[in-house]
């Protein structure tokens, strides 16, 4: 029996997909710029990501259920 793709499916893969990009992209520009920055740039950086490494670790956990 074939697996049919439901949109929350999609959906959640997106959010996967985009959070780990976006990491990526950040992190690619941080090391562009050298890390230099404010101590609030530096500080709002590591705490979203840290939101978007929960959320995709939360998305992925779910999906295994």
């Amino acid at each position: 029996m074939k697996k049919r793709f439901s949109i929350t499916g999609l959906l959640s893969g997106g959010a996967v997909v985009g959070n780990i990009l976006f990491i990526l992209w950040g992190t690619y520009n941080g090391i562009n710029e050298r890390f230099r920055g404010t101590l609030p740039e530096k500080v709002s950086y590591i705490a979203l990501a840290l939101l978007l490494l929960t959320n995709t670790f939360l998305i992925w956990h779910k999906k295994k259920r």
